[in-house]
This record gives structure tokens, sequence and C-alpha cells, in this order.
């Protein structure tokens, strides 16, 4: 999953890329209106977090901007603006969700995590074969069992699985994964992949290589029939 986040204040912003890259998600910054305009434009993000009050363009024209664009991506407003009226016109505005500063970490965190979820459409447990995520605590069982993936690891079968029976390029995986200023190559995708497929190999599900392409996620079975 794939966030930009729009803050203004350094301290706010630095915390909160922490805390969101921790959790796996690959976080964009920038500190203000027209930035977060241009960066919203090829529609890439699966989460907006939007500070009311950027300079050079305010949160609002961002977001009045992005919905007249017909993007549905959702949009958490955070700002130190809590009267009624404020949070009244932002959600009028296109926002999805509102939270004022101050405010407790875990409770972004499980704000974002609905949000995402809304934004794919799925339901907070998928289930494939004997694999289990859950998007809301974002861990993954097979056979009842917990598995340790690492947090790149974690992010490839999620987008893996939120395209179940597709292809995935690489590139598109990079694209989820890596933030500004990270880097990721496809060599390194092709080992997160690897070490996917061993970790999973009793789940009854298959990531299928489709030579120059990308993967595609299947059911064993499924993949077993198609091949």
């Amino acid at each position: 999953m794939r966030i930009l986040l729009a803050e203004d204040d350094a301290i706010i912003a630095d915390g909160l890329i922490r805390a969101l890259r921790k959790a796996g998600y690959a976080v964009d910054h920038v500190d203000n209106g027209q930035d977060a305009d241009t960066a919203l434009l090829p529609q890439m993000y699966d989460l907006l977090i939007l500070d009311l009050g950027l300079p050079k363009l305010s949160g609002i024209d961002v977001l009045r901007r992005l919905r007249a664009r017909k993007c549905t991506v959702p949009v958490l407003i955070l700002t130190a603006q809590d009267g009624l009226e404020d949070r009244v016109r932002g959600l009028d505005a296109g926002a999805d969700d509102y939270l004022t500063k101050p405010f407790a970490l875990p409770e972004l965190e499980a704000r974002v995590r609905a949000l995402t979820r809304r934004g794919t459409g799925q339901a907070t447990r998928i289930e494939v074969g004997a694999l289990c995520y859950d998007q809301t605590e974002r861990i993954v069982k097979v056979n009842g069992q917990l598995i340790d993936l690492s947090a790149r690891e974690m992010g490839v079968l999620e987008v893996l699985l939120l395209r179940i029976g597709r292809l995935v390029g690489k590139e598109q995986l990079v694209d989820h994964l890596c933030g500004w200023g990270e880097e990721v190559s496809t060599n390194a995708i092709e080992v997160y992949v690897h070490r996917l497929r061993k970790k999973l190999e009793s789940a009854g599900v298959r990531i299928s290589t489709v030579r120059g392409l990308g993967y595609c996620l299947e059911k064993s079975g499924d993949a077993d029939a198609a091949a």
C-alpha cells in the first residue's frame, strides 16, 4: 500500500512516516498543497493523509481538485481545526475521515487500516486455500499458524492477494513498496517472491512467474488446471 502524506509540520510528518513505514506502508511526503496536488495527478496512491492548513494551496483546495478529477482515493484529514464547521466542510469536500490534532498514533493507524481496506473493496480477512491474511492486524496465517514475514514480504503478498488471479508486474510491486527516496530493485522483488514461495509452501497457493512480465497468485489447483 502506498500513502501520500501532505503535512507541513516536520516533527509530525517525521513521526508518521516512521510509524507507517514500520507498519509496512510505502510513504511519500510533501509539505505544501501545490506539491500535494501535483503528486496526486497520476492517481497512484491507496490513501491520502491531508493536513488542511497547508501553505501555497490549502488542504481543502487540494481535496476539491482531487474529487473534481473523479479520483476516489480515500482521504484522511489531519488538522488542528476541530470545530464542527471545519469537520463538516472537510467531509463535504470529499474527505472519508477526519482526525484532529493532537491525536493518538494507534488511533491514526487504525483509521489508516480501515480506509485502505475500504479503498480496496476487500473484506477484513482474505482467505485463499489454507492462507488467511488479516488486513486489520496485518498478519498472515497458514493452517492457523502465524507466518513470520518481513515488511517487504508482507507488502508483496498484500499486492498479489488484492489482485488474485491477475498478473502483477514487477514495476507495479516496486511502486507499491517504495516511497520517494527509497530504492527496491526488480532483483530484490525476485528475492521477496522466492522467500514467500518457501514460506507459503503448505498454504495451497502458488505464485506463478510470467517471464518478463511479472507474477500471479492463484490457488494451487487453479494454477495446475490452467497449466
